[in-house]
């Protein structure tokens, strides 16, 4: 109860933006030190043990995505204006790349995209499928890119939609359209197949990977396609990962998983090994920590510089929506905070701990 009531204050003070940065970042550091003590097993053997268990479990797990309506309170519609104003010119709401740390985040933002196309070896004229694609960032630079292309995005965010849509008809952009639809239920279902599946942490959100990675082999174009010099068609997935263990977002686990990742997963490096009854995992990457902090620092950097109307459209949205102002400022701060464990989290061991996986697939015939 003394606890609960100490955590409460600490909470409340958070939301009101009155804890220094100092003091939030050591604390931050304290609770990702706790984090890896209580992931460790003690042994190898005791480790592995865990992570088999792990996977077992959500093999069963009845959802391939338990809480998507929490994914989109959470993050996906808070207030569009609001969101990209605390990101780089692309709205890339995902780890950029900082290959000599001096890049600012609109190179960075670009020069992960051109990742992308290089290891998803991308071409002009493909159908690319954009699996979970927010605000849209890779699907109108794909667009603009490859303009024989044909780009589908697919997003359970209504409002994500709008803004894509009416971004791409600012641009010029007619081959890009965009489904809103729960990948739980959602289904190509053999009407429409793709040369190359992308999708950027969306898997984070997502449970039963068996079941998923089931269904979407059955978006890949097959093998024995018509289409002429298709090639194999690929599947390319960009998520942050532990370097070792799988772990699950617990609502007992505190303030991040109850206001940020409620059904959320942090995945291991290694873990799609174990979900190829679908697909073949043809080659895999990991991406230091470091990147991703660098680019949460400069999230926090543009959400200070734009303070101002952040507040006043965190505001006008709440009120909008029924709430109070005051809700908004919460949602200020609370993304702040956000950011920064972010930044604390992707930096720990100099990015050796936490880091982001990108793996390419092809479809199992």
């Amino acid at each position: 109860m003394v606890l609960s009531a100490f955590l409460k204050v600490g909470y409340d003070l958070l939301d009101k933006g009155l804890v220094p940065d100092f003091i939030l970042r050591r604390a931050i550091r304290a609770l990702l030190r706790q984090r890896l003590r209580e992931i460790d097993q003690g042994s190898f053997e005791a480790n592995h043990a865990a992570k088999m268990k792990w996977i077992e479990g959500v093999r069963q797990n009845a959802t391939i995505a338990d809480v998507p309506e929490k994914a989109n309170e959470q993050h996906y519609e808070v207030s569009t204006e609001f969101i990209l104003s605390t990101l780089g010119p692309y709205g890339k709401y995902s780890s950029c790349l900082y290959p000599t740390g001096k890049e600012t985040l609109a190179e960075a933002e670009v020069l992960m995209f051109e990742s992308y196309c290089e290891r998803a070896q991308l071409k002009d004229g493909q159908e690319v499928l954009d699996l979970g694609c927010g605000w849209g960032s890779l699907s109108l630079f794909l667009a603009q890119k490859y303009p024989n292309s044909r780009i589908i995005g697919l997003s359970n965010s209504s409002t994500q939609k709008a803004h894509i849509d009416a971004t791409a008809k600012e641009r010029g952009l007619t081959n890009v359209e965009i489904i809103t639809a729960d990948v739980n239920t959602f289904n190509f279902a053999g009407e429409k197949y793709f040369d190359r599946i992308m999708s950027i942490e969306m898997f984070e959100h997502m449970k039963n990977y068996q079941a998923l990675l089931r269904k979407v082999s059955t978006w890949l174009r097959p093998s024995n396609s018509e289409k002429e010099e298709a090639g194999d068609a690929l599947l390319f997935i960009h998520i942050f990962c532990h370097r070792t263990t799988p772990y699950h977002f617990e609502e007992e686990d505190g303030w991040m998983a109850q206001n940020f990742f409620s059904g959320g997963t942090m995945a291991s490096h290694d873990l799609f090994l174990y979900f190829q009854d679908d697909v073949t995992l043809l080659r895999s990457w990991y991406i230091s920590g470091v990147h991703y902090s660098r680019t949460a620092e400069d999230w926090i950097r543009a959400q200070d510089k734009n303070a101002k109307a952040c507040l006043k459209e965190l505001e006008e949205d709440a009120v909008a929506k029924g709430k109070s102002a005051g809700e908004g400022k919460r949602t200020f701060h609370r993304f702040r905070v956000f950011y920064m464990a972010c930044s604390e989290l992707f930096n720990m061991d100099n990015g050796q701990q936490w880091g982001v996986g990108h793996y390419l697939f092809k479809r199992k015939d």
